[in-house]
């Protein structure tokens, strides 16, 4: 059903390297064709700066070329979704973002796109509110943790999303105010275990029983309800 999916970087956090490696993986891991894929970082103001320059660092070690060639960035799916993105990058820069990696098509025979980090992106821009489904990655300022959280939530997806703190109070906070299907606390916000982990969202990324869930067979099945009146004897 689509997704939007945010993780939440707090000043408050462990490890700012663990934070960008989880985001990177998320947001690049099949070329950010998944639904479940990180298309928009929310950072507290605090480490803004530095964050956005770990995470550039981080993406420029990627290798972009085929999948059987020891890459980590292969190419998307065809011509339509290549184009799809580019405009969605060029839509990215007009609306005020600032590309500080990628933003290109990338060398190869197929349809290579480097992956891209566009920085100072602001909540309510189109990438920061329309599913990509693709190499792109948007990187929001927050003011604080409360802030954080209304920016996670202004889009009408819900499927995944994450939140690197150390602080208990914000991560309890973030679990009952962070309206997704499958939320994750200081891990990347893909990567839920087939048959293991229930996996689906909330609002237009889905509602009620999620694949993998103990109620998930019964939306397999038909149900009958017999009533029948009772004689006394």
């Amino acid at each position: 059903m689509g997704g939007k999916d945010g993780i939440i970087v707090d000043d408050e956090l462990k490890s700012m390297d663990e934070a960008a490696a989880g985001v990177i993986a998320s947001a690049f891991g099949f070329q950010g064709q998944k639904c479940s894929a990180c298309s928009r970082v929310i950072v507290s103001e605090k480490i803004y700066d530095g964050f956005v320059e770990l995470l550039a660092d981080k993406v420029s070690t990627l290798k972009v070329g085929p999948p059987d060639q020891n890459t980590n960035v292969g190419p998307v799916i065809n011509k339509r979704s290549e184009d799809s993105i580019l405009k969605y990058i060029n839509k990215g820069v007009e609306e005020g973002g600032r590309i500080v990696f990628g933003g290109t098509k990338a060398e190869g025979n197929g349809y290579y796109i480097q992956p891209t980090i566009i920085a100072d992106v602001k909540p309510e821009d189109t990438i920061a509110k329309e599913e990509i489904f693709g190499p792109v990655l948007a990187v929001i300022k927050a003011k604080d943790f409360d802030e954080s959280l209304s920016i996670a939530n202004n889009t009408d997806y819900g499927l995944t999303g994450g939140i690197y703190s150390k602080n208990k109070k914000k991560l309890k906070k973030g679990a009952k105010e962070f309206f997704v299907g499958n939320l994750y606390l200081n891990r990347k916000c893909t990567g839920a275990l087939v048959g293991v982990h229930p996996f689906g969202g909330f609002n237009m990324s889905g509602t009620c029983s999620k694949a993998g869930g103990f109620d998930y067979l019964l939306l397999f099945m038909q149900t009958k309800v017999v009533a029948e009146k009772v004689y006394k004897k």
